[in-house]
């Protein structure tokens, strides 16, 4: 090949570049310009049906369309948000080679040209063009990369640490609502949140709390702030007990599985039907929750203060309030958080010896069984534009905290007597609100945790990560379920897996019905998954074939749990539907709470405990 000719090839392959990322820069600013003009988060369309269906609540059509419309505009979101990072890369890809192209194209031109005699006014009339087509050019370049940032970013652009210390009054940018979690609503259109980490010095405290003897619930006293030394006693959990109880969100091991027996499925809460008792709950909070002998355990928080509550089981008294102040680190004001998160959305646990709990702040705390502080730290303010709602596990003798944020991800296992840090794991994740569950596999037990990208498998002594499958994507909410050596994950948008937790093999995969926040429940070779569009469905675990499903119509974003050979699920206006665990959909009862509830029931002893929006219940016959 001549100098000529591959003088003219330079100069096609410069200028086809050129042309490509031309297009590609005009389509990315198009794009940028429809996201700065149309907000992803917010949508006037659906707000006038959602107004629509509050003046016509029974309209099942129009629950249906709003349904649709929502899923389709979250689809085009996703999509918009993939295209354009696809597009940078391309983007960046052509301007390297015309680059390349241009430096070829002139060294070569200068090899084989004879300058020709020109006047002086026409080489200043060319290096002028030059010029101004090369400004031209970066300058679309520079616009259109800057514009595909800018928009894979639109839900990051905000500094949460500034938030927090500027306080909560102000409006959040880019859509995320500023509240008062004070109150609470749900919103078929909002997503369900979950954590975060900055580290942060680690110091423990036995300072005073609020403890309270056991008048009823409407006559507390003010607390009597007292001081009291905590002997550091721990004795290791073992699975009868955990099985025994019900300490952590979705009970033993965090699996949607109750071992209790004799439990109701029958009840109404607006006549007091089967309602044993119903207590008010002080402050807001999208928590679960956990019982442990004869106490009921919940945590709610507000802009003023974060708090922990423990109710006598058999009558609903209010027992004692463990308030999480005063702790190093924590900051001055709360961070800015979503309305179907809040500041209180993590499930706490126990271990039968202490309660423990963690906020949207960051802060951790640990009170004994009668209300004593123990131990309390902050582990740096969530990077997190929902707010934090990965729930907390124990087990052998350790806390496990999923701490995945904007930042990076990360897990950790705290001591339970002192809080100190026992091991820390980087994951290599992104944001998620999923939470830990614990899987036992060749007799030892592993932590296991989904985020975009990974699902993957953690020692529970040591932290060392056993495996790992790239398979997840999105923010992701719920967490895994387990059963017979089979993993499976799944996220609203993204798909669902089945992994054999040994081989790491993908056994099979679907993304039809997928979830929003709502963990999937495996348990006796069968898999039931609940969208937040308000469908059921129940799959062979291991093969992927569907058995059944159900529409009900409803918001759901509680999680599905089994107990007494029977499914029970929740929706968020309160009413609990009651299956046979089978392959088969049969439906035993539909029982209404009298108020919206969100949350996943316990169960201990013939009863269920569920957290409405302003009480506490406990069912039984």
């Amino acid at each position: 090949m001549t100098n000529n000719d591959k003088l003219k090839l330079a100069q096609n392959v410069a200028v086809i570049s050129g042309i490509f990322c031309s297009v590609v820069a005009l389509l990315l600013l198009l794009n940028f310009w429809q996201f700065a003009k149309n907000d992803p988060i917010e949508s006037q369309a659906l707000e006038v049906l959602v107004e629509r269906l509050k003046e016509d609540p029974n309209n099942d059509g129009l629950k249906t369309e709003i349904r649709q419309y929502d899923l389709l505009a979250r689809k085009a979101y996703f999509n918009s948000q993939w295209q354009v990072k696809t597009g940078a890369y391309l983007l960046l890809f052509g301007a390297i080679v015309l680059a390349f192209a241009l430096r070829v194209y002139y060294s070569l031109k200068s090899k084989i040209e004879v300058p020709d005699k020109v006047q002086e006014n026409e080489i200043t009339s060319r290096i002028l063009a030059q010029k101004g087509i090369l400004i031209v050019g970066a300058v679309i370049f520079i616009l259109a990369f800057l514009a595909s940032f800018a928009t894979v970013n639109y839900l990051e652009k905000y500094d949460w640490e500034t938030a927090s210390a500027e306080g909560s009054a102000e409006a959040v940018d880019e859509g995320i609502e500023v509240i008062d979690v004070g109150g609470n609503s749900f919103d078929e259109t909002d997503q369900i949140s979950e954590a975060d980490q900055t580290s942060s010095e680690e110091e423990t405290v036995a300072e005073e709390v609020e403890s309270r003897a056991e008048p009823a619930a409407d006559q507390q006293p003010e607390s009597l702030q007292e001081e009291k030394p905590v002997t550091a006693v721990t004795t290791a959990l073992t699975l009868e007990q955990v099985r025994q109880n019900h300490n952590s969100f979705r009970g033993p091991l965090g699996q949607g599985i109750s071992y209790h027996k004799n439990i109701p499925t029958e009840w109404d809460g607006p006549s007091g039907t089967n309602i044993l008792w119903k207590s008010p709950i002080p402050k807001h909070g999208y928590n679960s929750p956990v019982v442990w002998g004869d106490k009921v355990f919940i945590a709610g928080a507000d802009n003023q203060s974060r708090e922990v509550y423990c109710y006598n089981r058999n009558n609903g008294n209010l027992l004692w309030t463990g308030k999480a102040n005063n702790i190093p680190g924590s900051p001055a004001s709360p961070p800015r958080v979503t309305e179907d998160t809040g500041l209180s959305a993590p499930t706490v646990t126990t271990d039968g010896q202490r309660v423990f709990a963690i906020f949207a702040t960051g802060d951790v705390i640990a009170f004994d069984m009668d209300g004593n502080r123990v131990w309390a730290k902050n582990l740096g303010v969530p990077d997190n534009h929902y707010g934090h709602s990965s729930s907390l596990i124990v087990w052998d003798n350790k806390l496990i905290i999923q701490y995945d944020t904007n930042k990076g991800g990360k897990v950790m296992a705290l001591s339970l007597a002192s809080g100190e840090t026992v091991w820390e794991t980087t994951r290599d994740a992104k944001i998620s609100w999923a939470s830990p569950v614990l899987a036992q596999v060749d007799g030892k037990y592993q932590v296991v945790l989904t985020a975009d990208p990974i699902v993957a498998g953690y020692d529970v002594q040591t932290g060392n990560e056993l495996w790992s499958v790239e398979c997840m994507m999105g923010e992701v909410g719920p967490s895994v379920g387990y059963s017979d050596g089979i993993v499976h994950a799944a996220n609203e948008y993204a798909t669902m897996v089945a992994i054999d937790i040994k081989t790491q093999e993908i056994l099979w995969e679907d993304d039809m019905f997928l979830p929003e926040a709502a963990s999937p429940l495996a348990h006796n070779g069968l898999l039931i998954i609940a969208t937040s569009y308000g469908v059921m469905v129940c799959y062979d675990a291991k093969t992927g074939e569907e058995y059944w499903e159900h529409d009900v119509g409803k918001t759901l974003y509680s999680s599905p749990m089994v107990a007494d050979g029977k499914l029970f699920m929740m929706d968020n206006d309160g009413v609990m539907r009651i299956y046979e665990f089978g392959k088969e959909m049969k439906l035993i009862a539909e029982n209404e709470l009298g108020e919206t509830a969100g949350t996943t029931p316990a169960f201990a002893d013939g009863r269920i405990y569920i957290r409405g929006e302003e009480n506490l219940y406990c069912i039984g016959n």
